[in-house]
């Protein structure tokens, strides 16, 4: 019989199928996940977008693929529970672009109030907001003190944890950047590799302003046909590798 060789896998890609510690509360029992807080479960809350532009080459839904893979990886190396990635948000800097959503401010931080609190109302003992936004911090952060009980609640953005802020420093070679750009782009070549179309990215170095971006007038101070701000050319699979494994270890910190 021939045999075949072993596929060689990512280890950040890997599926630690025989031992999950962690459970995902969409695909569990009320019972098995009142179990699972018992024994001291801490809850997770992805939070990113489902439809939100993210350039030419990047798909609209970039950041709910990057909560959903970190809250996976969570699942695979610590006992959590986590609970389906809340997709639409505050992102105004978007909805120039066509497909792009985003809800007020104040609607979402009363929405996310409420889903924290009845995971609180669950039992969990601690609960942990995973947010791959910029213009979500605000609300959220409001949104937890508006909750029943805001001492139990830690919100971890994920691109500001001190790992990741040291990895970002030493990878980056882009002038400037926020969106869709060198290190977003490396981030997804390592979780969707077939998702980036490399060949479409194009770069805008430009410095720019708080505010939403613009397509349609190039003397718009955020002007940004793409709807990118840095370079993704420069992006590589193997930056994002370790961009991701920076990120893991400042929310396995947390846990």
């Amino acid at each position: 019989m021939r045999r075949t060789a072993p596929t060689q896998k990512s280890p950040l890609n890997s599926h630690a199928a025989n031992h999950r510690p962690g459970l995902l509360v969409a695909e569990s029992t009320w019972r098995e996940l009142q179990t699972a807080l018992e024994a001291g479960a801490t809850a997770i809350l992805p939070v990113g977008a489902g439809a939100k532009q993210h350039g030419l080459h990047l798909p609209m839904n970039t950041d709910f693929l990057q909560a959903e893979w970190l809250a996976k990886r969570l699942i695979e190396a610590a006992p959590v529970a986590v609970w389906p990635t809340l997709s639409y948000g505050h992102y105004p800097a978007f909805i120039e672009f066509p497909g792009s959503c985003s809800v007020a401010s104040e609607i979402f931080q009363a929405l996310s109030a409420q889903i924290i609190d009845d995971i609180l109302r669950a039992g969990s003992r601690v609960v942990i907001v995973i947010n791959t936004g910029i213009s979500t911090i605000r609300p959220l952060h409001a949104a937890i003190n508006d909750s029943r009980q805001p001492a139990r609640v830690r919100l971890a953005n994920v691109y500001e944890g001190a790992n990741y802020r040291t990895a970002e420093a030493r990878l980056r070679q882009q002038p400037c950047g926020g969106h869709a750009d060198e290190l977003e782009t490396s981030i997804m070549l390592a979780i969707a590799p077939e998702r980036v179309r490399m060949g479409r990215a194009q770069a805008c170095t430009r410095e720019m302003v708080s505010g939403p971006l613009n397509r349609n007038d190039p003397d718009a101070p955020n002007y940004s046909p793409s709807g990118v701000y840095g370079d993704p050319r420069l992006a590589s699979r193997e930056k994002g590798e370790i961009l991701l494994r920076a990120m893991l270890a400042d929310l396995l910190a947390l846990v």
